[in-house]
């Protein structure tokens, strides 16, 4: 039976289930007269459904009164995710964004006596912004949010050039962009500077949209990114913790944009990996992005898709990532450094993670 009744802006959607009693053989003494609930009613709310919008407002939010006879505690599966109580309310958020149908099971317990329904809802999940950084003020970037890989890194694994600063030199906000700026200069025994920051310690996150607003820098040798790396890196070590590269290009081969991932056997030269072209990538503003959940992690450029990686429970990308954004120098990927290079200059206008 479907009863559907507006209250209040939020349409609650009651399901009245029957089921032949389950119940078990176990006659201890602490369960001994103990009367198996025979009927279920799942009532769910779906916050803020109307007509015109069916699957709710975008919260993902729902509510659950469960009527059971004889029951005294309940178990709820949503989402792959348990949920044990002892009161017959039950309220639940989603959090994947977009319009999906979820499974919920129901199980209504006295002692060891059971009886279960199983339902479904469709739900509406709205994109919300997390974490952002707009960079609208001046001078150094918020130290709340973003720190710094200093020196050269033994050339972080990838033969680079540069030395790593926090000087205004090589990083500042200016105008409401962020300034990371790579220049030909001998610092510390290394011949070029640069920045490398990352919200390691600060900030993580774990599936969602991550997206860069950037103009990139020109000139052989320069290595812009923007990517993700495993919050466990310390202990698990890379590629353990896995890597996610939204945004890879290199001056010797401009307007090439590469989205990578690297992981245990698919590191260093790894397959896992595509690339698009950008007529205007150091003239002009784009937007790179990744969408990431348990299934996917798709790549775009200014909502363009042009790689989908098959995610499953047997990759790292199933934890929280920090982000990075850094302008490297030569090494294996950035190639040879142009003998005329003086500088050059990777722009960000603002860095948001969606849910």
């Amino acid at each position: 039976m479907i009863n559907l009744v507006n209250r209040a802006g939020v349409f609650t959607l009651i399901l009245l289930f029957v089921f032949q009693s389950c119940s078990s053989n176990n006659d201890s003494s602490d369960t001994a007269g103990a009367i198996t609930p025979d009927k279920i009613a799942v009532q769910v709310d779906v916050v803020g459904k109307t007509a015109e919008m069916p699957n709710g407002d975008g919260s993902g939010k729902i509510n659950l009164k469960i009527e059971a006879p004889n029951a005294k505690s309940y178990k709820i599966v949503v989402n792959n995710e348990t949920k044990e109580f002892t009161t017959s309310n039950f309220t639940y958020e989603f959090t994947q964004p977009g319009t999906k149908t979820y499974t919920i099971d129901v199980t209504a317990y006295n002692g060891v006596k059971y009886t279960y329904a199983s339902t479904t809802v469709n739900i509406f999940v709205a994109r919300k912004l997390i974490w952002s950084d707009e960079f609208n003020k001046d001078g150094a970037p918020d130290s709340s949010k973003w720190g710094y890989d200093l020196g050269t890194g033994n050339g972080w694994g990838n033969n680079e050039l540069e030395y790593y600063t926090n000087r205004s030199e090589n990083v500042k906000i200016e105008g409401g962009l962020l300034k990371i700026t790579a220049i030909k200069e001998n610092y510390q025994g290394s011949q070029y500077t640069s920045t490398r920051m990352l919200t390691k310690g600060k900030f993580s996150f774990k599936y969602g949209r991550a997206e860069v607003r950037a103009k990139l820098p020109a000139g052989g040798g320069t290595w812009p990114a923007f990517w993700l790396l495993g919050d466990n890196i310390d202990t698990a070590g890379w590629p353990l913790c896995g890597e996610i590269d939204i945004l890879e290009s290199v001056g010797n081969n401009p307007n090439v944009i590469h989205s990578s991932l690297h992981s245990p056997g698919r590191s260093g030269n790894t397959p896992d990996t595509k690339t698009t072209t950008v007529s205007n990538s150091t003239s002009e503003f784009h937007i790179y992005a990744a969408e990431w959940d348990a299934e996917n992690i798709k790549f775009y450029v200014d909502d363009n898709l042009f790689y989908t990686y098959k995610n499953s429970s047997t990759t790292p990308f199933n934890q929280k990532f920090f982000v990075i954004l850094n302008l490297a120098m030569g090494g294996n990927f950035g190639g040879a450094v142009d003998p005329n290079f003086k500088s050059a200059t990777y722009e960000i206008d603002y860095v948001r993670v969606y849910n």
